[in-house]
């Protein structure tokens, strides 16, 4: 669009369908280049991503083309199917409805892609879910527990696939 100027940066979280620990470590850097890849086909700017055993924090630079809502569908779409056709897991992979979107300024982009990169470390002490309302908190988005993702019991760290 020409004369079109914006800037847009976004983090989006999502999470497994059942909160499974179902992304492995071995199979993580495959995951990343494949999202990477449905985000830049799409001309949206990747800037960070991490995806834990059990959820997703990707930082991207949004032009004003798309929506947050149908990039989100094409990655979470997108991925599920390359995870199903790699068989990467018995049964089939999928990504719980809905997602969080939280905005941040240029000035805030280096914290947030630093805070995205050591998401291991963090959920050593820190739980997706509390994670998750702690988002919500801090960007004062209204929500009601029962819309939230369905929450499998919280165990702190995903250990069994860390070290994988």
């Amino acid at each position: 669009m020409p004369n079109t100027y914006s800037q847009i940066y976004i983090q989006v979280v999502f999470a497994v369908k059942g909160r499974e620990n179902l992304i492995s470590r071995n199979n993580r850097e495959e995951l990343h280049k494949y999202i990477t890849g449905i985000i830049q086909k799409r001309d949206q700017k990747m800037l960070s991503i991490f995806c834990m055993p059990n959820h997703s924090h990707i930082l991207i630079g949004l032009k004003p083309s798309i929506s947050v809502s149908d990039l989100v569908r094409d990655i979470k779409a997108g991925s599920s199917n390359f995870i199903n056709e790699q068989k990467w897991i018995n049964g089939k992979f999928s990504w719980q409805e809905g997602f969080g979107a939280f905005s941040y300024s240029r000035s805030q982009i280096d914290n947030v892609i630093k805070y995205i990169l050591n998401q291991e470390e963090h959920h050593k002490t820190v739980s997706f879910k509390d994670e998750y309302i702690d988002f919500l908190k801090k960007f004062e988005i209204e929500y009601d527990e029962k819309y939230l993702f369905d929450w499998a019991e919280e165990q702190v760290a995903p250990t069994e696939l860390l070290n994988k």
